[in-house]
Formats: structure tokens, sequence, C-alpha cells
């Protein structure tokens, strides 16, 4: 291998300006697999995540206009000629929603991800096609075969060579390995090994990294080395709850919520919070709580309206494998954490109009976790258009809310104009038309109920490094948050911090 100045540049695509779009590209120079090329020869680079963009970060970045349909926007607005491969970090909309998109702008290259995530992948992946390409069958069915077969399934903690960065037929200029993220089922953080003939470099992309103690999941382990390091930030301004505190919060908060004899409504993303929830849930009925008094003596009905969600909770119960010790015990003991028997799930769109009707109708007191988790779609926004007028409702956030999303506006709105006299509202767009909702429902956030690492977490990540980053580039965070956390790793590593606006 060759010796070059610089062995590799980095540049970002999204998850700069917010919390969404997450796309990163790792370049090598082209003069490490051809010595007779110049110092600016053809570079070879790799994407770390593809994702979407989500409510203001949807807008136009030239325009500022809001685009009703995504799909008139141009999502791969940069050059992909020397793009050889993607890696996945975990298969959240916000980082994989994009890759249609790439596939239609001509990538041909392999798609690493690890096992689990490329078991769920093609689910989220359809469904981005669906609701943000086209219902074309015969169109889905062709995009999925090509998905499907450039799908690569790797093991954590197992070193790669990607493909097409061959030095001289038996080495590698870049190696990739996923280590455990903790934050969803199948979620990673990626190490790469950039190599010259004579410098090695080591860089690290996080990922979402998963709060420690998260049900189901075990917490993130941080890697031996770094010498670059790339972070996430949603919370870099703040620490969470503790699980027993925040598991308590979320009972207290059920238990009065169901006193009012109403619906009480969960916006949770589909993969990764509803299986979190569902498995809580569980342990507070399986010791006797949600059993509040008169008709709901008897339990609760806990109602999952969503087939992505049914789906993913099925594959989730499939990997057992990989859920940490505590839900593996429980599981050897009978219980079934994700399939007890209060649980109801909806799957087809009749019977969700159903359900709907009869809530709404009835006021029958229920749990309702749907998608999607900002409300800025699926089956939740049909659920708060009709309920959140009603004052026997309750809305519960346990996840963070983007800001131009509706689950922020209800968030930010709801509590406030109640508690002062006045009705807060929601717009909706439905087909074009704007939908105005008024808020009587009660409104609640739990921001300890996250599967994102607080401030304390991702400190901590650097912290256990045996040999420390001696840069940071911090990302997909608000701006307060990356500040925040910027000013904490100067303390902490006493080099350089940066964070990237391009």
């Amino acid at each position: 291998m060759y010796d070059i100045k610089q062995l590799y540049n980095i540049s970002h695509h999204g998850a700069i300006n917010g919390v969404t779009g997450s796309c990163h590209q790792l370049s090598l120079d082209g003069s490490l697999f051809d010595t007779s090329l110049s110092a600016h020869s053809k570079s070879r680079s790799v994407l770390i995540d593809c994702g979407l963009f989500q409510g203001d970060e949807s807008f136009d970045r030239e325009t500022d206009d809001v685009h009703e349909d995504v799909a008139h926007l141009k999502q791969i607005d940069f050059p992909i000629d020397d793009v050889q491969a993607l890696l996945v970090t975990h298969c959240h909309i916000d980082h994989v929603g994009r890759i249609p998109y790439l596939l239609a702008a001509g990538f041909t290259g392999p798609i690493y991800a690890t096992k689990a995530t490329a078991l769920l992948l093609p689910l989220v992946i359809e469904d981005a096609i669906k609701v943000g390409v086209t219902r074309n069958r015969s169109i889905i069915r062709s995009v999925m075969k090509r998905f499907q077969s450039q799908l690569v399934a790797i093991d954590y903690n197992q070193w790669f060579d990607i493909e097409g960065f061959d030095v001289d037929g038996s080495n590698s200029a870049l190696k990739a390995k996923f280590k455990v993220a903790g934050h969803i089922i199948g979620s990673a953080y990626i190490e790469f090994d950039v190599r010259s003939i004579n410098k090695k470099k080591r860089v690290v992309f996080s990922g979402d990294l998963g709060a420690p103690y998260s049900p189901l999941l075990p917490a993130p382990k941080s890697p031996y080395r770094c010498d670059e390091l790339i972070i996430e930030s949603t919370y870099g301004d703040r620490n969470h709850e503790s699980r027993h505190k925040r598991r308590k919060i979320l009972q207290q908060t059920l238990e009065r919520c169901l006193e009012n004899k109403g619906t009480v409504l969960i916006p949770a993303f589909s993969i990764g919070r509803t299986q979190e929830l569902l498995y809580e849930i569980e342990e507070m009925i399986h010791k006797g709580g949600l059993k509040s008094s008169g008709s709901l003596k008897k339990g609760i009905d806990v109602i999952v309206d969503s087939p992505l969600a049914s789906g993913f909770t099925k594959h989730y119960r499939e990997l057992k494998y990989l859920w940490d010790k505590e839900a593996q015990r429980k599981v050897a003991s009978g219980r079934h954490p994700l399939a007890f028997d209060q649980l109801i799930t909806i799957d087809s769109h009749q019977e969700h109009e159903k359900l709907l009707k009869h809530l709404k109708n009835s006021g029958r007191a229920a749990i309702v976790i749907a998608a999607s988790g900002m409300c800025s779609g699926g089956r939740m926004q049909n659920y708060l258009q009709e309920l959140l007028p009603d004052e026997r409702t309750d809305v519960i956030f346990v996840g963070y809310q983007a800001k131009g999303t509706p689950g922020r506006d209800i968030q930010r709105f709801g509590p406030s104009f109640k508690d002062s006299g006045r009705l807060g509202y929601v717009d909706f767009e439905n087909d074009g038309r704007q939908r105005r909702i008024d808020i009587r429902a009660g409104v609640y956030t739990l921001g300890g109920y996250s599967a994102h690492a607080g401030q304390k977490d991702l400190l901590n990540f650097v912290k256990r490094m045996r040999v420390k980053p001696t840069k940071i580039r911090i990302v997909h965070g608000d701006d307060g948050a990356k500040a925040e956390l910027k000013r904490k790793f100067e303390d902490l590593i006493g080099g350089e911090v940066v964070i990237p606006n391009s």
C-alpha cells in the first residue's frame, strides 16, 4: 500500500442542520490505489447512512420552500460516481429513507448492514417507496429485487474488507467493523480502519447511540481506540432519568391518563420505541399495575395499530439472541414481553377505521401505540385528528419531536395553551389541504424515554476509549445541543472539536 499526506476526507450530506437526513461520506485519495496517479486523482468513497429529511429539515435548502410531495425534492444532490459502497448503522427512516433515491441515481454497489438490520431493512425500504415514491407494485417489486441483490449481511465485531478498495489484490485500504450501538435492535456504530503503507487511522461513526439500561438491548461498549470520531448529539445538552425512574413516571402517567376513561395515544417509531414500550408495559401489568378503579379492574387493552410495527415486533421476537440478559431471563421463565394477553394488533385499514370510530364514539379506555413517532404521517395522524378535540384523550410523547413536525406543535402548544385557558391547535395536511385541529386532550412529554444516549452517555462513550480521538465532529443535533456538547468534549480531549456546516 502507498503513502499519501492525507489518508481520507469526510463530507456530510445531512444531519448537520438538525437531527434528520443522516448521510456522511468517507473518501480516500486515488493515489492509494495507483502510484502512477497524481495527488488529485479520483477518490474512492463510502457512504455511511442515507437518511430522509423530516419536518423543517425537508425544506428546500436553497429556496426554503416546503415540498408537499417529497418525491419532487432532489434527494441525492451530491455526486456518487466514486461511491463504492453504503454502510447502514440502523434502519430508522432518517438514516435509510433516501436509499430508494440513491438506487434511482444509479448506485449499484454493496449495501452493508448487520444481520438484524438486513432482516428489518427491506420492510423499511418498501414502506418508504410506497409512502414517498410510488405505489405501483411492479416498480416496487423491481426496486426491492435490486435492493435485495445489493444487501450484504455482516456479523457484529467482525472486520471485513469493503469492496472496491483493494490495493494489490491482497490488501485493502479500507476495512470496517459493526459494533453494538444499543439504539434499536441491529443498530451499530462503525469502526473504519484506513491504511496506507506506513499510516493507519481509526475513524468511528457513532450512528445513533442508545441509552444504557434501555429495555431489551445491551448497552454500547466503547471502541479501544479512535483517531477521529463522528458522533450524534440529539441529547447533547441534557441527561435522561434512570430507567427505574422513567418507568415509574410512565406508569404514573398512564394510570393518571386512564382515569379519564378515554384513549391514551402514544406516537412511536415502528421499530425500537414500540417494542420497548410493549416491554415496559408488560412489566407493569405483570406486577399488577395499570389496573385502575372501576371498569379498568380487569386490565387495559394495549393496541399496536401499525402493520409495519407488527412486522418489526415479530422480527424482534425472532431476534431474541440479541436481547439483553434481563429480557432473556423473562423468556426463560415463561413470560412473553412482546406477546402478552392484553396486546392487540391492528393490521388492515378496515380494522383501523373500525377501531378509530369505536374509540371516538365510546370513549373506551385503551392505550394506542402507532406511527409515526413525530406525528408526520401514518395512522397516528388519523387518531390525533379525531381524538385531540376530546378532553378524555391524552397524548404521551416518549421520543424526540423535530422542528416543523405536528408532534413538535402538539408538544409545544397543547399544554401551554390549555393551562392558560386558551385552546392550542395543530395543522395537518390532508390531500394537499390544511386541516386545523383544536387540542383539548392532555399532553405529556416523558423525555427520559428516549432511545438516544444522553449527554453523560455520549461523554462516557469517549471517556471509556483507551486511546481517545484527537478530532471529534459533532452531527445530528439541534444547534444548542451541539454547542453544549462541543464545550464538554473540548474539556475532555483537549483536541479539535468541530461542528460541520457542509
